[in-house]
């Protein structure tokens, strides 16, 4: 904690609540005040550089100073700063966006919706999906599926479906029949000789029979990260996808597909249910979408979605649901010129291409006394961290470990971040070769200095 009183730090200790922190702590740690950014990399108030490994929070495609999002977000700003989408009220951007989304769309899809986050998104795909049941005349239908480690974000619906412990304790959570299944991690869940194809189909298995003893016309939705983020870049097993969406179309189940980390490039294709074939009826996105420069999000719905909607708001009268800033235009000329950019750049193919030499870089630790899995797709990676490889464990406080790796490279001016005791790594999709191995001598020099600080008697191979 600084001793200047009217320091930005000490300013910042007195009256900022941050998201994801422990508040006692901040009162002495203090924050780290980023002070600009320059492609991958940002700089504090100080002038230290960081590679910023986590884009942000897995959402800075473009890079830190993108002068064609200024010039964008500015011109629309001057010609029309704000409107709004409802009774029939629209402006150019929204509805270029709107096009260009089901345009890029991996499967057919029917119309677009704007939110501001990804939480606000996930809220509305639930709510528009009990909204058909009730067109339906299927009031009965409203449970949801999700996996464990799960992350679908923290509005109150949003957090009810996220299965992780932060998001749930000492807070009041209402959604109900949530029903939780296996996380899709081969590494941490099969059993002792599982190949991944048989995990696979244990988890499909346990899907069906959990279906069938709920009733599948009580089960409105699946929703599912095609890689599961926030919960430690979880890669799904070879033939999951496809043994999962067997058994969902055979119970007339959704499927929301939450590309929110893995949409517009993440996973070395323009969606993750490209990557993975998913053919989701309903598909939530935002960070990337517009490079997180200005708040954006989106869902896309199927006709097979749209049509009981559209005749239910025709029967009440209106569609009773939308935000101040649904499809603002500022933010949709935003994500129009960040979309070009990601297309006019080749940013897929070098999240591919960069991804491979991360993942490898990556996989030449796997003998580091600390390295337990190293796994990843496209540009998106994480490195599981252990004392005892044997047991797949660390040191005795989950993220104990974690934590300890993190501030090292922190100080080693590398960004990632710490999920229990797995470091991610998410960086913009510019990442060039010289940056990915900049990267990587850089977590290999924290990861060093990490090891020497772990008690001897802990290690074991």
């Amino acid at each position: 904690m600084t001793d200047k009183p009217n320091s930005p730090e000490a300013r910042d200790i007195a009256y900022h609540l941050h998201p994801y922190t422990n508040a006692k702590k901040h009162l002495e740690a203090g924050p780290v005040i980023i002070d600009r950014g320059e492609g991958v990399h940002v700089y504090d108030n100080n002038g230290k550089q960081y590679i910023e490994a986590m884009a942000g929070l897995w959402s800075v495609g473009v890079g830190f100073n993108e002068k064609r999002l200024v010039k964008a977000a500015t011109e629309q700003m001057e010609k029309l700063p704000y409107y709004h989408t409802f009774t029939h009220k629209s402006h150019g951007p929204v509805i270029e966006l709107s096009e260009k989304l089901i345009g890029m769309a991996p499967v057919p899809m029917s119309k677009a919706f704007f939110t501001n986050s990804g939480s606000e998104a996930i809220d509305t795909a639930l709510k528009l999906i009990w909204y058909r049941s009730n067109a339906l005349g299927k009031p009965e239908k409203k449970k949801i599926i999700v996996r464990n480690r799960a992350y679908h974000g923290v509005t109150i619906a949003g957090a009810c479906l996220t299965s992780l412990p932060a998001n749930h304790k000492s807070f009041d959570l209402i959604v109900p029949n949530v029903l939780r299944m296996t996380a899709p991690h081969h590494w941490r869940e099969a059993m002792p000789g599982e190949s991944e194809e048989e995990f696979a189909t244990r988890l499909a298995r346990e899907l069906e029979d959990t279906i069938l003893a709920e009733g599948p016309e009580t089960i409105a939705a699946f929703f599912g990260e095609p890689v599961q983020g926030a919960g430690g870049v979880i890669v799904p097993p070879a033939t999951y996808w496809e043994k999962v969406q067997a058994v969902l179309n055979k119970y007339d189940i959704l499927l929301v597909a939450d590309e929110v980390i893995c949409g517009f490039g993440r996973t070395g294709t323009m969606f993750g249910s490209t990557t993975y074939d998913i053919k989701p009826d309903i598909m939530v996105m935002s960070k990337q979408l517009s490079s997180s420069y200005l708040p954006a999000s989106a869902l896309m719905i199927n006709d097979r979605v749209f049509e009981p909607i559209m005749e239910e708001s025709d029967r009440i009268g209106t569609l009773g649901h939308g935000y101040t800033a649904s499809g603002h235009p500022v933010v949709a000329a935003v994500a129009l010129e960040n979309l070009k950019i990601i297309e006019e750049r080749d940013l897929v193919g070098n999240a591919a291409r960069m991804g491979e030499r991360l993942r490898n870089g990556l996989a030449e630790l796997a003998d580091h006394p600390l390295v337990g899995e190293v796994r990843g797709v496209g540009l998106i990676a994480a490195v599981e961290l252990v004392t005892d490889k044997t047991n797949k464990t660390a040191l005795e406080a989950p993220g104990a470990l974690g934590a300890l790796v993190n501030a090292h490279l922190q100080e080693a001016g590398l960004i990632s971040r710490a999920m229990v005791d797995a470091m991610a790594f998410c960086p913009p999709l510019i990442i060039s070769e010289g940056e990915v191995d900049d990267l990587l001598a850089r977590f290999k020099s924290g990861l060093d200095k990490a090891l020497a600080e772990v008690p001897r008697e802990t290690l074991s191979a």
